[in-house]
């Protein structure tokens, strides 16, 4: 995995805490996906484009009043791989919860191609065959 790659996944992360769209878009390629899960999955399973993957960002955004990446570790499986701790706290219900979180990341020619989301680590790392 290329240093640009560690440097744009944790731009990512960055953008997604500020609730930047603009700056989660400007990475990403016309024919971008993102396979959300736990609670960023309000509306649909899978985004695909910019404008999908903007309202689904912004209707994840309304029902949490907090949502915050934590990274631990990036790994190169064949794509970054991003993991962490994912703190969220309801809009509604002001419950919090603090879980574990797996993010992977393609990227090709310098835009991000997908992003398909896990509740845990193990989650992510079974999706690429592999075993933590």
């Amino acid at each position: 995995m290329s240093q640009e790659s560690v440097r744009m996944a944790r731009e990512l992360i960055e953008a997604w805490n500020r609730r930047d769209i603009d700056a989660l878009l400007a990475a990403a390629a016309p024919d971008v996906e993102w396979t959300p899960t736990g609670p960023a999955a309000i509306e649909s399973s899978v985004y695909r484009g910019p404008e999908e993957i903007a309202r689904g960002f912004e209707s994840t955004w309304q029902g949490w009043d907090e949502f915050r990446f934590e990274e631990s570790e990036i790994r190169d499986l064949g794509q970054s791989a991003l993991f962490g701790r994912a703190t969220v706290r309801g809009a509604a219900s002001h419950v919090r919860l603090d879980q574990e979180w797996a993010v992977l990341i393609a990227f090709t020619d310098r835009a991000v191609t997908s992003l398909r989301a896990f509740p845990a680590s193990r989650d992510g790392l079974a999706a690429v065959g592999l075993e933590e």
